[in-house]
């Protein structure tokens, strides 16, 4: 498909820089097939449920991916900035680096501000490989859980660009870019249609009879990425890595033959169920990388409703919402959150989408 279909103008006054407090207080449109469009906010998601649906989170936790250091060893010792993307081993990971023209195969950059380093003394990384749009391997000097360690002292939350841009990030963002779910570290950048729960919300919903699942995938960069190909047949994924365990599985393949919906919350939790999916529905149990993408025509198997926020123009998640909900549709409902003023993005309002019938 022609990627400018999924193109529209966004003001930057439509961008939100900070959560609403509490988190539940946030807008949310509410999307259903042939009807209009309704304003609500998300304490109101119980009304919208019914007993017996079963909500799925994304227990990802957001690790200080991004790191700020200098390159060593040479004449002259320039600045480097590096995203963590992916874990490839116990030392190595792989980077998003700027200026990537800076740095070459066995360069060294030492990471943490002067006077502000990791206990264990600085943190060094050698640039083992260096690949295309800034993409390195960066190989450590420490190891394992002291890699961690070093990780967690030297680093900070990795915003997105849209954020990061604009403003500062500071102490605040290390929780408020953590959903209240998050215990698996590994990801890059929050599932964050989870960062609108609150445990009042969580009770609430359970009184409503409606269930609550657990679900990992770690979130990577290329969430943030806009599709530049001109048709989606030249974009390529990056793959990110996911678990669904048996128990998950069998009850939510349980709910769906009583008649319950599968609710995702985010199309991070949305992107696994439909990887875990086999061609009948009936979900596996799952371990592995997924690169899956989902653009309109794609047949859903196992997700029947979606809460998620408000996507990035020429995005694959603005695709996958139109491929969900129809395309007119999602158009039309953007053009109205703009115009109402919901916020967009990772600190933004949330969306409730019901599947358009196939």
């Amino acid at each position: 498909m022609r990627t400018d279909l999924f193109d529209f103008e966004l003001p930057e006054s439509n961008i939100a820089l900070r959560p609403v407090s509490p988190r539940d207080a946030a807008r949310m449109l509410v999307v259903m097939p042939d009807q209009p469009l309704a304003d609500a906010v998300v304490r109101d998601l119980p009304n919208y449920l019914k007993a017996g649906d079963q909500l799925v989170v994304n227990d990802t936790k957001v690790i200080p991916a991004q790191l700020s250091g200098r390159r060593i060893g040479r004449e002259t010792e320039p600045k480097i900035e590096a995203t963590l993307i992916k874990r490839l081993d116990g030392s190595r990971w792989q980077a998003l680096v700027k200026p990537a023209k800076k740095l070459s195969e066995g360069d060294n950059i030492r990471f943490g501000n002067e006077g502000r380093v990791c206990l264990l003394g600085n943190l060094d990384a050698r640039v083992e490989r260096k690949g295309d749009n800034g993409e390195v391997t960066l190989a450590f000097s420490f190891h394992g859980p002291v890699l961690d360690q070093a990780i967690a002292d030297v680093g900070a939350p990795p915003l997105p660009p849209y954020i990061a841009s604009r403003r500062t990030p500071d102490e605040r963002d290390t929780t408020d870019y953590q959903t209240m779910f998050a215990v698996s570290e590994g990801a890059v950048a929050a599932p964050t249609a989870g960062l609108h729960f609150t445990p009042a919300l969580e009770a609430a919903l359970r009184e409503h009879g409606v269930g609550l699942h657990r679900v990992t995938l770690h979130v990577g960069a290329g969430t943030f990425l806009p599709v530049k190909a001109d048709d989606t047949s030249g974009h390529k994924m990056h793959a990110e890595w996911g678990t669904v365990s048996a128990a998950t599985a069998d009850a939510l393949n349980d709910a769906r033959a009583k008649g319950g919906r599968v609710v995702a919350v985010g199309t991070t939790s949305l992107r696994l169920l439909e990887s875990a999916a086999a061609d009948d529905g009936k979900i596996q149990p799952f371990s592995a990388e997924t690169a899956i993408f989902i653009i309109p025509g794609y047949r859903f198997k196992a997700v029947d409703v979606l809460m998620t926020n408000f996507h990035l123009p020429r995005s694959t998640l603005f695709m996958l919402v139109s491929a969900f909900s129809g395309l007119e549709t999602m158009q039309h409902a953007y053009a109205y959150a703009i115009a109402t003023g919901y916020r967009f993005y990772s600190y933004g309002d949330a969306s409730l989408l019901f599947r358009k019938p196939t």
